[in-house]
């Protein structure tokens, strides 16, 4: 199997200085594509399909989110190419759900005598400056304050914080004004300030916000927090850290195949962990369509 590398050769932390010393083992073993600026693994991802069976994401869940993108953008790209994860990143969510080792080592031995999965493959379109756009996702993504916070992280923050990056940023938007976003699915509608859908069972890393989610069901499973603010993650907290779920007395829930997000005032959003635009926007499920490497 041919199999090409992408990764981003400036980026920092130890993972990523651990894997660049780890290159040369491997350079004999598939083709290496270093990026060059941001956006640039999508147009690498796109550009490889046909010449590689296999497209490795060397980062974490925004890497993924880029390459799986780029597959895309390439005619019949998800019927030509198989997805492949080195989890390099900060918190890699996607690669600990399908329990893809941590080690660079071992995910790459994944990748060369692992298993080939179909799973789910999610879009959303949206509207960006007048434009109609789509875009894949693979694990997660939410709207109002959950992608705030995503887009208020600074990389030195995250650099020196790590997760805790994204809990700071999220006590920074909760003293924001929270929009309310309204959910239609399947004839179900539910209006709440935080909005989350996942493909996969997990969010930012061990917690289980959708234990209902499952990556070949062909529907997203919607977690709605009806109100946003100081007393609510007070109330929620300890339970969500020590449970690593959140209470369901605090959350409504839905899941469909189809849904529509709306906000009447602006509201952002993000997939796989990046921030990606402003509500309305519409998500649906192509049921199987993507080929992942598992142990």
């Amino acid at each position: 199997m041919r199999i090409c590398v992408i990764f981003n050769p400036a980026a920092r932390g130890n993972k990523a200085r651990h894997f660049r010393r780890w290159l040369a083992g491997i350079a004999t073993e598939c083709t290496l594509k270093p990026t060059a600026c941001a956006g640039d693994a999508r147009r690498l991802a796109a550009e490889t399909v046909g010449n590689f069976e296999l497209i490795v994401a060397a980062g974490g869940d925004g890497t993924v989110n880029e390459v799986l993108n780029g597959i895309g953008d390439a005619p019949d790209g998800f019927a030509r190419a198989t997805l492949g994860v080195l989890p390099l990143g900060t918190v890699n969510v996607f690669a600990t759900e399908l329990k893809i080792p941590a080690p660079i080592a071992a995910a790459w031995e994944v990748l060369q005598r692992g298993r080939e999965l179909k799973i789910d493959l999610p879009r959303v379109e949206f509207s960006a400056n007048g434009k109609a756009e789509h875009r894949y996702f693979v694990q997660l993504a939410g709207a109002g304050l959950d992608a705030r916070a995503i887009e208020l992280v600074s990389w030195q923050l995250k650099k020196r914080m790590g997760p805790l990056a994204y809990v700071v940023a999220g006590l920074q938007a909760l003293a924001e004004r929270q929009p309310h976003i309204t959910v239609r699915g399947d004839h179900q509608e539910i209006t709440g300030e935080l909005v989350l859908l996942g493909n996969g069972k997990l969010y930012g890393g061990k917690f289980e916000l959708f234990p209902a989610a499952d990556y070949t069901n062909g529907v997203l499973e919607v977690c709605v927090v009806p109100r946003v603010n100081l007393w609510t993650l007070l109330r929620g907290a300890p339970g969500f850290l020590l449970r690593q779920k959140l209470p369901e007395k605090m959350v409504r829930r839905l899941s469909a195949g189809k849904l529509a997000l709306t906000s009447a005032k602006p509201a952002a959003f993000e997939l796989d962990g990046e921030w990606v635009g402003s509500l309305p926007a519409t998500f649906s499920v192509e049921p199987k369509k993507l080929r992942i490497i598992v142990p």
